[in-house]
């Protein structure tokens, strides 16, 4: 018996080295999703884990479009890992600069509260590259166990970004393939395998700015965002920054979080918003708003992994 149970021990830790992990196919997964979440009823409190592809401004126009009693904290990085995150021994770059503002909380220790109502988890960029040599689902299957087991009612999310606008293989083809290929097919498929972790839901940003963009540029553009780029920051010389969001772009994202944690239709928010320094933000034309909130929900109830139901 001892024999045999080593045996087994070995062969385990074999396959994991090699890389073979257990894991959901596409149609398991899906059923994972069949169920829609309830509409929360209160305001949230909210934690956000990551790096400058969450960063402070996109937060704080969340609270302000979600409202009185919507609260968020957060720990970020410079594209840090979940790994990074989770590891006490592992460096987390940019730690003071991303985390110096008020909003700045322990992740870990924030967790194990229990106070949390959703926990808002996303992974460094290059997606593919954090998966190959960060341990990507292992890392979200440990902080989603973690958040359940100190609050079982706590909302797991997982943030789907995007990658460079210069991307070689084309910045809306990476946005199309990634999702099945690596936030469904390998992050999630492998972290929910083991059945331990509860349901983690989905936040499409990567989604969302993909079908606002097709239909911003089919159209020809709209007053104040011409095309994708105007999405985007400007580097401190006036070069394209081709990852960070502008304010428009903030916008955009933060409409995508308020229609997956409240399960409420994004359509008529208020678009003229501050920063988290409280400085006013560059706001969307009421053409640009509109279309950006009715994509918005066209994505996030068209999508059964958000947790949200069908209109």
């Amino acid at each position: 018996m001892y024999l045999r149970n080593s045996l087994t021990c070995a062969l385990a830790l074999l396959l994991s080295a090699c890389g073979w992990q257990k894991s959901l196919d596409p149609v398991a997964l899906s059923a994972l999703y069949a169920q829609p979440l309830a509409p929360p009823d209160k305001p949230l409190r909210v934690f956000h884990i990551g790096h400058s592809l969450v960063g402070r401004d996109m937060p704080a126009m969340l609270e302000q479009l979600a409202g009185a009693g919507h609260d968020h904290r957060s720990q970020l990085g410079w594209g840090a890992t979940l790994k990074s995150h989770w590891e006490p021994d592992v460096p987390i770059n940019g730690f003071e600069q991303e985390n110096a503002h008020p909003r700045y909380q322990d992740a870990t220790a924030a967790v194990k509260s229990g106070q949390l109502d959703a926990l808002v988890l996303t992974e460094m960029v290059e997606i593919k590259d954090a998966i190959k040599y960060f341990d990507s689902p292992a890392y979200l299957r440990r902080w989603a166990r973690l958040a359940r087991e100190s609050n079982p009612a706590t909302r797991v999310y997982l943030y789907e970004t995007w990658h460079p606008l210069d991307d070689p293989q084309g910045w809306l083809q990476r946005l199309d393939d990634d999702l099945p290929r690596h936030w469904e097919g390998e992050l999630l498929a492998k972290a929910l395998a083991h059945g331990d972790t509860g349901p983690v839901h989905v936040i499409p940003a990567g989604q969302v700015m993909a079908r606002f963009v097709r239909r911003l540029e089919q159209g020809g553009g709209l007053p104040g965002l011409a095309s994708r780029e105007g999405l985007f920051a400007l580097n401190p010389d006036g070069t394209q920054d081709n990852i960070h969001l502008s304010d428009l772009g903030s916008y955009l994202v933060a409409l995508t979080h308020f229609a997956v944690l409240y399960h409420r239709s994004p359509v008529g928010l208020p678009h003229r918003l501050l920063r988290a320094d409280g400085s006013p933000a560059d706001a969307p034309s009421d053409e640009v708003a509109h279309m950006m909130q009715a994509v918005v929900w066209e994505v996030v109830t068209g999508y059964p992994k958000t947790g949200v139901a069908p209109p």
